[in-house]
């Protein structure tokens, strides 16, 4: 039998991260979208109400949440600003790697600091030359002794610059592409590394995102995860996963935007009565109503199937570019609702668009979960 009730104690998260959305972020969201400020005191009261770096396993005294959970959280901060989401579901992009390939040693050393503080994880794949080729690393890792020496470069990194480390993906031999990649955990404080915070994104201004710069940083061989040649399996695994929060997140500016856009038709009135009894709205609410019902649903599915361990790319792939995609259109839709108010940053419909459009393109583009659903289409 198929059952859809959430668990009482997933009602009190859910519970806790819609207050949390509305009391402490919304209220805050406009400011550091406008002046792309780093919202420390969020990311704060976020630790300290339990909603930072849930995933972190019990053995290390974390929440060990589920992947299900993770989503019903992200549904409701991302609700809130996906920008402020982002920090947090970067942080936890940063620790999947070590929840799939750590040791319990790697795990108790990297992880359990995390619990301390407002402190953050980061994820580096993406270089300036190659996003969707994630086969095709330049960042070179070279082996010598105890030590691996990393130089190269990434790009688009969330958190790259405030996090405590950074799960850096390299090649140590480019000749045979992803089978040559390793996966190392880079501590912040690390001599050679240095990052640079980009400026003038359309939206998400809230995250800060970063290049990252390793001139000949040193790490030691024990900050590897897995093997030689798993740094491209570690990271590909990682993305199946936590392409699910990305959706639940979407899943929550679509559920803003109707929310938003029906509030404003009861309310605005033309030709001497709300807008809302005008079929040309009604059918607008009712197609972002019919998109949130398919993305959640989508999205939880894919956080089971993961959460029981099953084969999970192609549903994650599924919620991802669905959900990110109805949410983009429905903001998009909600402006129409507004009219002329909705294109001024007096109301948070056109925030809502500038932010979710990155959603169709980071943990990979919806053109390339596109890709990974068509190879299972095809098998």
């Amino acid at each position: 039998m198929i059952g859809f009730e959430l668990s009482d104690e997933q009602k009190q998260f859910q519970a806790l991260a819609r207050t949390f959305a509305k009391e402490t972020i919304i209220p805050v969201a406009a400011h550091h979208d406008r002046e792309e400020s780093y919202p420390e005191e969020v990311v704060r009261q976020a630790h300290e109400v339990g909603l930072l770096n849930v995933s972190v396993p019990e053995a290390v005294g974390g929440l060990g949440l589920s992947m299900l959970d993770e989503a019903i959280i992200a549904e409701e901060l991302g609700y809130g600003c996906m920008g402020i989401y982002t920090i947090l579901m970067a942080s936890e992009l940063g620790i999947m790697p070590l929840l799939l390939a750590a040791t319990p040693e790697q795990q108790a050393r990297f992880l359990a600091p995390l619990l301390e503080g407002p402190k953050l994880a980061a994820f580096a794949l993406s270089e300036p030359n190659n996003g969707s080729d994630a086969g095709g690393l330049r960042t070179r890792a070279v082996f010598d002794g105890d030590e691996i020496v990393i130089s190269g470069t990434k790009t688009w990194i969330s958190n790259g610059g405030i996090a405590d480390f950074t799960v850096v993906f390299a090649t140590y031999e480019p000749e045979l592409k992803h089978r040559g990649t390793v996966a190392v955990v880079v501590e912040h404080d690390r001599p050679g590394l240095s990052c640079n915070k980009l400026h003038g994104k359309l939206g998400q201004r809230a995250s800060p995102t970063y290049e990252m710069v390793f001139d000949d940083v040193r790490v030691p061989i024990g900050n590897m995860l897995g093997e030689k040649g798993d740094g491209f399996k570690i990271a590909m695994r990682t993305l199946d996963k936590t392409r699910i929060p990305v959706a639940a997140g979407a899943v929550g500016v679509l559920r803003r935007a109707l929310d938003e856009s029906r509030a404003y038709a009861l309310e605005r009135e033309a030709f001497g009565q709300p807008i809302a009894r005008f079929q040309a709205i009604q059918f607008k609410l009712a197609d972002m109503k019919i998109a949130l019902e398919t993305a959640r649903w989508q999205t939880w599915h894919a956080a089971w199937l993961a959460d029981s361990g099953r084969p999970h790319a192609e549903a994650a792939a599924i919620a991802k570019a669905y959900a990110s995609d109805a949410a983009f259109a429905a903001a998009q839709e909600a402006i129409n609702v507004f009219g002329g108010y909705g294109y001024m940053n007096e109301y948070p419909v056109e925030k809502l668009m500038r932010d979710v459009k990155l959603n169709q393109i980071y943990e990979g583009t919806n053109e390339i979960q596109r890709v990974v659903i068509a190879r299972h289409v095809l098998q």
